[in-house]
């Protein structure tokens, strides 16, 4: 049979932000909804290795039923030679013979999936009027944001901060060319936060990068850097002080540092997750209540995201004639 065959710029190009956004939020109320499958991902560590391994299996039942796989290796040392932290390939197998339809780009799928699904909770946590944006971190993920954070959200000016001025400066004069809002790059992340009310956490930082005193009432914050036990962006005072949803409760108790760390110093009581991101979309759980309230995305990545956006471009690609199709 004949199997897709996706480049990182064919993604880019049959997966633009409005689409996957949309594309997401069906998924993530699929998720809630219990029609999907996934285990834990599973992280291979070797302790020599300079980077790790992610295996992301998913099942999605219905009439576009399909198996998918995200094999993802994260390799932080990637930047200083100007690639992606994040390498690996997104598979789809069909749920009627197990044969392998598509092999896409995992880092291309990544960029823009993560990027989407936090415009889909900013769309349904933030308040109407946010548009003061502060990004924090200059890497691909910072970029994704921007572009998903205006896609659902009136953007009145951005702020940068990374831990080099440097990148900042650069990912803000190349925001500039792109955006007619103003981009800005900062000295310092309070810089960035004072008075923001949309935020945006994307490092690779294993420390805290975020403290509560910066955070202004009724913001609301997209933490995604962050995705082990023992790493995390924000303080526990910052958590304590959110209504915080996720995109998996299952991933938030097993490998949300930012969770896990502020229940181990007692910040946070083990009920404090108010509710999955798909739960608040499909009306069973409350988001936000009240304008001055902080509201807290953690977001993971889980394997129902890579699967609906790959069985999105299988799709759009059977239907178009799209990207290379090989004999397997």
């Amino acid at each position: 049979m004949d199997v897709l065959l996706l480049s990182h710029e064919e993604v880019g190009t049959l997966l633009p932000m409005s689409e996957c956004v949309a594309v997401m939020r069906e998924a993530l109320a699929a998720l809630a909804g219990g029609e999907v499958y996934q285990p834990l991902r599973t992280i291979v560590r070797p302790p020599d290795a300079a980077g790790i391994m992610g295996l992301m299996p998913s099942y999605a039942a219905g009439e576009r039923a399909a198996f998918g796989l995200k094999a993802i290796c994260v390799f932080h040392g990637n930047a200083a030679r100007g690639k992606d932290s994040h390498q690996g390939a997104v598979l789809l197998f069909s749920a009627e013979s197990g044969e392998l339809l598509a092999l896409m780009n995992a880092s291309a799928v990544t960029a823009v999936r993560t990027a989407a699904v936090s415009g889909v909770a900013t769309h349904a946590l933030a308040r109407a009027d946010a548009g003061d944006l502060a990004i924090v971190g200059a890497g691909v993920q910072a970029r994704s944001h921007v572009e998903a954070m205006s896609s659902v959200r009136r953007i009145r000016r951005c702020r940068v901060a990374s831990r080099s001025v440097e990148s900042a400066r650069r990912l803000a004069d190349e925001l500039k060319r792109r955006y007619a809002f103003p981009v800005e790059a900062v000295e310092s992340v309070e810089d960035a936060l004072r008075g923001a009310d949309l935020i945006v956490t994307a490092t690779n930082s294993a420390e805290r990068v975020v403290r509560r005193e910066w955070v202004a009432p009724g913001a609301h914050i997209n933490a995604v850097g962050a995705c082990t036990p023992n790493a995390r962006e924000l303080d526990a005072a910052t958590v304590a002080a959110s209504s915080l949803f996720v995109d998996s409760v299952e991933s938030a108790v097993n490998e949300s540092g930012d969770y896990l760390r502020a229940l181990k110093e007692g910040a946070v009581a083990p009920g404090h997750i108010r509710a999955e991101l798909g739960e608040v979309l499909r009306g069973t759980k409350p988001g936000r209540t009240s304008d001055d309230e902080i509201t807290l995305f953690k977001s993971l990545g889980v394997g129902v995201e890579d699967l609906a956006a790959a069985r999105f471009l299988y799709d759009k690609c059977k239907e178009t004639g799209a990207g290379t199709w090989a004999r397997f």
